[in-house]
C-alpha cells in the first residue's frame, strides 16, 4: 500500500494526532508512519464490521443504560374480581381486585442464583385502563441495574399483589440479592405473591409431561410459541449485545419475556374462573 505524506498528515489530522513539526517537505523524504497506520486500518476494519451488525433494540432509554419497553393488548378483559381459592398457600385476600395484580418474571445472566446473579430483564404485566399493560426494563451497561430497580420498584403499591410462575423460589429471592447488594430497600419483602406454578402442579401434575410454564400454556392456554429463544440461551443473547454483538437474540429474550408475563394474566384469570 502506497500513500502520500500529505494523505498521511491528514489522516492523522482526523484521528486527533497533531502533525509534525519536522515533517520532511519531499513525499519522497518521508518515513511512513507504519504502527499508525497499521492502527487506523484496524479501527477502520472494526468499524466496518460493526456498520454490519444489528444492534438496534426496542424501546426508549429512560436513563444512561436502561430502557423501558411498554406496550398494551386489549384482546384479555380483566376478571371482576381475582379469586385466589386455588391456591391454598395464598396468604393475600380471598378476592382481589384485578388493577392490584401485577404479574412479573425476570431475565437474568444465569439459572443457579446467588449473589453473582443478576437481572437485566424485569417484565411486568398489570390490567390498566380495561387493557393489558406490559412494561419491560432492559439493561444495556451494568452501572444501569440500579435505576432498574429504583424504576420496577415505583411500579408497586401498598395493594399491589405479586404473581409469578416461580418467582417465590427464584425471581423474588434474586431481586432480594440485588437491592441488598445495591444497598435499596426491597420492595417485594413481606408482599402478597401468587406463586402459579404450586397450584398448576396440585391441578395438572400426571396430565402433561412436566408443569413448565411452556408446557401449561401449550396444553391448557392454547399458546404455541414462534421462535421462542429458550430461557437457558438468554444469558448468552446479553452478554453477546453488551460486549458489542448484534441484538437480534436479545429482542427475541424480550419477546419471551413478553409472552412469560401475558401468560401469567391468562393462566391467572383461567385457575381463578375453575375449579378442581
Amino acid at each position: 500500500m502506497s500513500i502520500t505524506l500529505d494523505r498521511l498528515q491528514r489522516l492523522r489530522a482526523q484521528a486527533g494526532h497533531a502533525p509534525s513539526p519536522t515533517a520532511p517537505a519531499s513525499p519522497d523524504d518521508a518515513p511512513i508512519d507504519l504502527p499508525f497506520l497499521k492502527v487506523l486500518m484496524q479501527r477502520r476494519a472494526l468499524r466496518s464490521h460493526l456498520d454490519g451488525i444489528d444492534r438496534s433494540l426496542p424501546g426508549d432509554e429512560i436513563a444512561p443504560g436502561l430502557r423501558l419497553i411498554e406496550s398494551t393488548i386489549d384482546w384479555l378483559d380483566a376478571p371482576d374480581v381475582v379469586d385466589t381459592r386455588f391456591d391454598p398457600r395464598a396468604t393475600c385476600a380471598i378476592e382481589l381486585a384485578p388493577q392490584d395484580v401485577l404479574a412479573f418474571d425476570t431475565e437474568t445472566t444465569g439459572l443457579a442464583g446467588g449473589t453473582g446473579t443478576r437481572a437485566f430483564m424485569i417484565g411486568a404485566a398489570d390490567w390498566h385502563q380495561h387493557r393489558v399493560r406490559i412494561r419491560q426494563l432492559l439493561i444495556t451497561q451494568l452501572s444501569a441495574e440500579a435505576a432498574m430497580l429504583d424504576c420496577f420498584a415505583s411500579w408497586l403499591n401498598d395493594a399491589t399483589v405479586l404473581v409469578s410462575y416461580n418467582g417465590k423460589s427464584y425471581d423474588a429471592p434474586l431481586l432480594a440479592a440485588r437491592y441488598r447488594l445495591s444497598r435499596m430497600k426491597n420492595p417485594l419483602a413481606g408482599r402478597a405473591h401468587l406463586d402459579l406454578l404450586h397450584p398448576s402442579r396440585r391441578r395438572w401434575r400426571g396430565h402433561y409431561e412436566n408443569c413448565r410454564l411452556a408446557t401449561i400454556e401449550r396444553e391448557v392456554l392454547g399458546v404455541v410459541r414462534e421462535d421462542d429463544l429458550p430461557g437457558s440461551e438468554a444469558p448468552a443473547a446479553w452478554l453477546d449485545c453488551l460486549r458489542g454483538g448484534g441484538a437480534r437474540n436479545l429482542r427475541r429474550v424480550a419477546t419471551h419475556n413478553h409472552t412469560d408475563v401475558v401468560s401469567l394474566l391468562r393462566l391467572l384469570r383461567h385457575l381463578s374462573s375453575t375449579t378442581d
